[in-house]
């Protein structure tokens, strides 16, 4: 099935299937959202303006900084690799969303591209995002076709998650597997939520192929080893460190079974 300018197919599974399409009125230059591509810039020097820490930072000083500053803040967690944390699988969650609701629905993904994708750090949760033209990913070779779960993941991981994690360490000492575990949390989760509606609307169809794309993608190397996956419910080796937020506990998948007190800092996969 074609992908249509609106991606319509996505507005009745919920808040993070969906993205805001077209951009619309343009405005002036400097107040529409930062792209992703930004986001994923190298840090400013300590010196710049907008500098991780500094105060009265705008949104398009840092997005990235700025994000990881106001989940922070929003959570009162005690460290900002906390904040961190959250505020990547939070934006992991949304990637995920699209593209694999995309190919579930479609057969196809769109071109997410960072560059194409215009994000709000100060907005509220899901992450608030702009897809600025709807079309079909770019392939490869014709003599390398890509699957449809090939290009899932060269879409998420590829060209967003690895420079999202490497952009967050560049600002943040926030363990590399720690956010791997998080990306497939946020992979396992949005699964479920596929899966859930595909069998609440009678879509067999769109039940068995999200279950094959996601079996597919937890074989990528970026993934094979943050977990196991079984009948849907996945058990990651990481902690995300939400339990250090004040007043609570474990995620449903986390490492651990109850909150750690002896370990200030859980293994991270």
């Amino acid at each position: 099935m074609d992908l249509d300018p609106e991606l319509a197919l996505l507005r009745p599974l919920g808040g993070f299937f969906t993205l805001r399409i077209p951009l619309g009125s343009p405005g002036e230059p400097d107040r529409r959202p930062p792209t992703l591509a930004q986001a994923y810039a190298r840090a400013p020097a300590p010196d710049s303006a907008g500098a991780p820490g500094r105060s009265g930072a705008e949104p398009h000083d840092d997005p990235l900084a700025f994000r990881v500053r106001k989940v922070t803040r929003a959570l009162r967690a005690p460290e900002e690799r906390i904040g961190a944390s959250v505020a990547q699988q939070g934006l992991a969650a949304r990637l995920w969303s699209v593209a694999l609701g995309c190919a579930a629905l479609y057969g196809r993904v769109p071109d997410l591209a960072p560059g194409l994708l215009r994000w709000d750090p100060d907005a509220g949760a899901p992450d608030d995002l702009w897809l600025t033209r709807v079309r079909a990913r770019p392939e490869g070779p014709a003599s390398v076709p890509r699957t449809v779960a090939e290009s899932v993941a060269a879409t998420v991981l590829e060209d967003h998650l690895e420079p999202l994690a490497l952009a967050l360490r560049a600002r943040c000492p926030v363990a590399p597997g720690l956010l791997r575990g998080n990306a497939a949390s946020a992979l396992a989760a949005t699964a479920r939520l596929l899966v859930r509606w595909a069998d609440e609307h009678s879509r067999p169809d769109v039940a068995a192929r999200t279950r094959d794309l996601t079996a597919a993608l937890f074989a990528h190397p970026l993934l094979a080893d943050t977990g196991s996956l079984s009948d849907g419910v996945f058990r990651r080796r990481s902690c995300c460190l939400y339990y250090r937020v004040p007043g609570e506990g474990v995620c449903g998948d986390c490492c651990f079974t109850r909150p750690p007190r002896s370990s200030p800092r859980p293994p991270s996969g």
